[in-house]
């Protein structure tokens, strides 16, 4: 049996392109059968997902594209069976029903772990769960997410009134047992054997129910402010790296407003809501914010986790108790709230999982009183369970939010207004999902990772045409002319301290930790100053034409 698996993390050397990638998983296999070349094998297989820049550096990539790598780097082996870590994960919402699309059509078996709902129901024929609210630990429905859900919850139902009937039988058990010691000594010993074993299977059965009920509890805290404007863009523009994202937005944001940020990667939804924030300035219109507003960020970088402290220090960094609305709660039950056992307490967040380094980011964020919740991809790693919390929490939150996510049954579930980013410095207000994918698919859109500019690089040549502008000075163009390569050489060390910072080694060093970490937040640092003198030796070209 030939066995392809794509992991969660796409891991590529930095000096890999798509093709170099190809032919090294085509190596893992050993010779072919002679009947086509292995590089003829590569390029087929990268043609397939779309790629026609071979030689294109991998770290340039958007986060979906890389995605689209690895799915290629697994068929060009010709699986039998192709094993998906989480495949949706980086993908944009065209990236997901691309992989839909591809799914439904693949000739080979394919067994995959998502957490993206729609996924599953588009998808999956056969759907296995895995939990402790199962008396073998797992079970399994032939069918979609529709169809699983029916048939859980009948499950479950029936499992709860077995439990019922059980507790019945034991308590008549309990009043036999507890009658005269005479009694006692005539009982049948089979009688009382069944009686035990019924009591252990009633203990086995509750267990199971709190494994079925055991989800995490999660509720924002909001300064329940009445003011009807929170935040107000007009006229608002962006740029990057000479690229316009987006142009001429007005929108209002208020209590109890749902707003979805919907586009392709690349297309400017992460940098509009840091516009929102005031995080980064607009280059045209303004964004009025309340008096004292205060924003709640979730980034889906993690960058607010410092990977040596333990879950006790990352929850409570001071002493052993959190101030929660008022109230003090011991770290150990704050933990509890979300899914930690007290052992855990520990536990380097190095070493936690995805999901549960995510559940700490809510944890920390319901401490902060917030007027606005800026949710940028929130859903990462999170199982179901905690998926279904959180959307509880957010629909109840009474202030406005600002949602960045490819989980579309989130989308629907909780935002009740969008804006969509064409990537073309377009950006139109959407009343429904369905209406933005309806207005994506009818527009063309370049399908090559040469299109995609999730990861904004700086353009080697302009294609429209600019009316002539007066010149920088001699010392100015010399720095303009030379500032491509200098992102470019400051987003590549970017990715290679990001390697470093990563590395297990790294990370088990405290000093070498401390000094990778710090290393990259400057060299990061550099990449957003570059970038500002780029725009801003632009606004200096861009300023007038020659007779001025």
């Amino acid at each position: 049996l030939r066995v392809a698996y794509i992991p969660q993390d796409d891991l590529f050397p930095a000096e890999a392109t798509p093709r170099s990638a190809a032919m090294e998983a085509i190596a893992t296999d050993g010779p072919g059968d002679g009947r086509i070349d292995d590089e003829t094998r590569a390029s087929i297989a990268l043609s397939k997902l779309g790629f026609s820049d071979l030689d294109r550096p991998v770290e340039v990539l958007s986060g979906g594209w890389r995605k689209r790598l690895s799915l290629a780097c697994g068929l060009v082996r010709d699986p039998d069976l192709l094993l998906l870590d989480e495949p949706t994960n980086h993908l944009d919402l065209a990236g997901v029903e691309w992989l839909e699309r591809f799914a439904a059509k693949a000739r080979m078996s394919m067994a995959f772990i998502t957490h993206d709902r729609r996924f599953l129901e588009k998808v999956a024929t056969r759907i296995v769960e895995l939990s402790g609210a199962y008396p073998d630990g797992t079970f399994e429905v032939d069918g979609n997410y529709t169809e699983f859900v029916r048939r859980k919850s009948e499950f479950l139902e029936a499992q709860a009134a077995a439990r019922a009937s059980l507790a019945n039988a034991v308590r008549r058990d309990d009043a036999w047992l507890r009658q005269g010691i005479q009694g006692r000594q005539t009982r049948n010993k089979s009688q009382v054997k069944d009686a035990a074993d019924r009591r252990s299977s009633l203990s086995e059965a509750r267990d199971r129910a709190g494994a079925e009920n055991r989800s995490s509890t999660i509720d924002f805290t909001s300064t329940r402010r009445r003011t009807r404007k929170l935040v107000e863009l007009r006229g608002v523009a962006k740029s990057l790296g000479g690229r316009r994202l987006f142009t001429d937005v007005d929108l209002v944001l208020s209590p109890g407003m749902r707003l979805g940020l919907v586009g392709d990667n690349g297309t400017g939804k992460t940098t509009l809501m840091r516009v929102i924030d005031g995080d980064l300035p607009p280059d045209q219109g303004s964004v009025e914010r309340a008096s004292d507003l205060r924003s709640v960020v979730f980034s889906q970088h993690r960058t607010t986790l410092d990977p040596e402290d333990t879950l006790q220090q990352a929850l409570c960094p001071i002493g052993d108790r959190i101030d929660f609305r008022g109230s003090t709660i011991h770290v150990a039950g704050w933990a509890e709230r979300f899914l930690f056992h007290k052992d855990q307490l520990k536990t380097r967040v190095s070493s936690l999982s995805g999901g549960e380094q995510a559940r700490v980011l809510i944890a920390n964020l319901m401490l902060q009183p917030a007027d606005v919740l800026l949710l940028d991809e929130p859903t990462n790693d999170l199982d179901i369970p905690s998926l279904e919390v959180l959307e509880e929490a957010l629909v109840d939150f009474p202030g406005a939010i600002v949602l960045v996510t490819h989980d579309r049954f989130m989308l629907d579930r909780i935002a009740t207004e969008f804006v969509g980013l064409d990537g073309l410095g377009g950006a139109r207000p959407y009343q429904t999902l369905d209406q933005f994918t309806r207005d994506l698919s009818n527009r063309s859109r370049d399908p090559s990772p040469d299109g995609d500019v999730s990861k904004t690089t700086p353009p080697a040549t302009r294609t429209d045409p600019r009316p002539k502008r007066r010149k920088l000075s001699y010392k100015e163009q010399r720095e303009f002319d030379a500032m491509e390569e200098r992102i470019l050489d400051a987003e590549t060390r970017v990715e290679r301290l990001e390697k470093i910072a990563n590395d297990p080694e790294t990370i088990a060093d405290h000093l070498r930790s401390s000094k990778a970490f710090a290393d990259l937040s400057s060299a990061q640092d550099d990449v957003r100053s570059l970038y500002a003198r780029w725009s801003e030796l632009e606004t200096i070209q861009d300023g007038g034409d020659e007779s001025t």
